[in-house]
């Protein structure tokens, strides 16, 4: 790893004398296409090199000094908003992009989608659904339905002061016999089984239409990748239900 470091540290170095040498004509070229090109060159190489120099510090403080939480961590030289999140999955416990957040509706209509800068709490999310839902649509859903990181108490008030008659989304860590058997209704559980049956939009807008990557770089072209994958995935559902209506 220090040998690895050293070289990366002489890379730099050239990097950073080429690009002042190009900034004070020492490097230059009579044709304007080759300069403009040596231009571009020195700019690429201004944005890289400091994330170069950043990863470094991130390595020797992880590897030498065991530092495992460094601020401001940089995942990705080429998407610097890159993201590690972590899924508890046993095959891929972390992963590494931006959370989206995709929210479907009835026929399998995705209503709503989101690309969050920074991933927030799954409990956050829900009050903000079922607004959206709201503003979408012009009513109130008569289910909402979400896993259990989606509660809390005070989310479950609040959706049903909003007007929302039921609401689908266990609460694992309950002692309470009636909340037990609330949970084993016959309404929850068809609300957990639409819930799981949602989440293969999921595989689907990435199997399909490419959610597992962006093509597009930085956040807009993200936001913009997401956006075009919802809009040809709604075209089919929405396709087939008004095949099926006719």
């Amino acid at each position: 790893m220090r040998k690895l470091l050293a070289a990366t540290s002489r890379v730099v170095g050239q990097a950073k004398r080429f690009a002042q040498d190009i900034a004070a004509g020492v490097k230059r070229s009579a044709d304007i296409l080759q300069q403009a090109a040596l231009e571009g060159l020195r700019k690429e190489l201004d944005t890289m090199v400091p994330r170069v120099q950043q990863v470094m510090r991130q390595t020797k403080a992880r590897v030498f000094g065991g530092d495992t939480h460094a601020e401001g961590k940089l995942f990705s030289v080429f998407e610097t908003s890159t993201e590690g999140i972590r899924k508890g999955k046993a095959g891929k416990p972390t992963e590494f992009g931006k959370m989206v957040k995709i929210q479907e509706a009835e026929n399998q209509i995705v209503i709503d989608y989101e690309v969050y800068a920074k991933r927030p709490s799954d409990t956050e999310l829900l009050i903000p659904a079922i607004e959206a839902h709201e503003q979408q649509l012009g009513r109130t859903p008569r289910l909402v339905a979400g896993d259990a990181g989606f509660y809390s108490a005070k989310n479950e008030a609040t959706a049903q002061e909003k007007g929302v008659p039921r609401v689908s989304i266990p609460n694992r860590s309950t002692k309470s016999p009636e909340r037990k058997r609330q949970q084993k209704k016959r309404w929850f559980r068809n609300g957990q089984k639409w819930r799981t049956g949602s989440e293969g939009r999921i595989s689907v807008l990435k199997r399909r239409h490419g959610l597992n990557r962006s093509r597009y770089k930085g956040d807009d072209g993200m936001k913009r990748w997401v956006g075009l994958g919802v809009i040809a995935d709604n075209f089919i559902n929405i396709g087939r239900v008004l095949s099926n209506r006719t």
